[in-house]
């Protein structure tokens, strides 16, 4: 008898995970729409202080940069720093979720994600950024859905249109006008470095305001391997690690912050004596 409580409790509960699974799967939104190149999809992304605000993937977007205006150097930077084998997979890389499922065992947390750029935009485009088995299960069914609708190229159009790059810069396009001043088509070997070398966390472990020499080093390492890659040839390579990322357009909104404080400074202390 106490046999079949267990059975009946087992069967039971797989019956409700069957039925959890398919209302998930259900609810999930279409990616059909995003093979048209016209398409533009509004997402909600964060500021550095947890503020929503709504961002448009797709030509309105005044910092969109199609495909055909990306440089290779900057595919291939991404490609070899975030997912080596973009181009074999098809949207998980299995090998590398088993490496994190074993790393976040021992740790007993969800240190490691092991996504790969499919997965990225899956999470970027329909997805919030909590660390659950829900979210990576979801996170992996819209990746080979992507594969499944998107060509390659598209895909890594839309990543590299969506991914964060700093304080509310969203996209290689606004990143290239931030950093550089100057369209994405323009950059440079090594300023394509610099933007890739910042994809792990603009936010905090490479955030080039506090951590530039991390993120300088990090693009010399992407260089080398654009150079093992045959992606660069060795004229090109060194003349890359010669050259010192003129980030104009960052230094600027140091010198704008460092201003506005100075004015609040005096400002306060002026009311201080009134």
């Amino acid at each position: 008898m106490k046999l079949k409580w267990i059975g009946a409790i087992a069967v039971g509960i797989i019956v409700l995970f069957a039925v959890y699974i398919a209302i998930t799967l259900f609810r999930l939104p279409s990616v059909e729409g995003l093979a048209d190149q016209d398409t533009n999809l509004t997402i909600q992304v964060k500021d550095w202080k947890g503020k929503y605000h709504p961002l448009v993937v797709g030509p309105r977007n005044s910092y969109w940069t199609p495909s055909g205006s990306i440089p290779s150097e900057l595919k291939w930077a991404v490609i070899v720093a975030e997912d080596g084998k973009f181009y074999q997979h098809e949207g998980i890389d299995v090998k590398a979720i088993k490496g994190a499922i074993k790393y976040d065992l021992e740790k007993r947390s969800f240190a490691r994600g092991a996504s790969t750029i499919t997965q990225q935009l899956a999470k970027n485009l329909f997805l919030t950024r909590e660390k659950t088995l829900t979210r990576k299960f979801k996170e992996i069914i819209l990746a080979k859905r992507l594969e499944h609708e998107l060509t390659k190229g598209r895909i890594l159009e839309l990543y590299l249109n969506a991914v964060e790059l700093g304080p509310m810069v969203y996209g290689i396009g606004h990143g290239a006008q931030y950093y550089f001043e100057k369209p994405a088509r323009d950059l440079t070997p090594r300023e394509c470095a610099f933007l890739a070398a910042m994809l792990p966390g603009p936010h905090v472990t490479y955030n080039p305001y506090k951590h530039l020499n991390r993120v300088l080093k990090r693009s010399d390492m992407i260089l080398g391997l654009l150079w093992d890659k045959r992606v660069l040839t060795r004229e090109e390579y060194l003349r890359a690690m010669a050259e010192v990322p003129n980030i104009s357009g960052m230094q600027k909104k140091v010198d704008q912050s460092l201003s506005a404080k100075v004015q609040r400074f005096f400002k306060n202390m002026f009311r201080f004596f009134e």
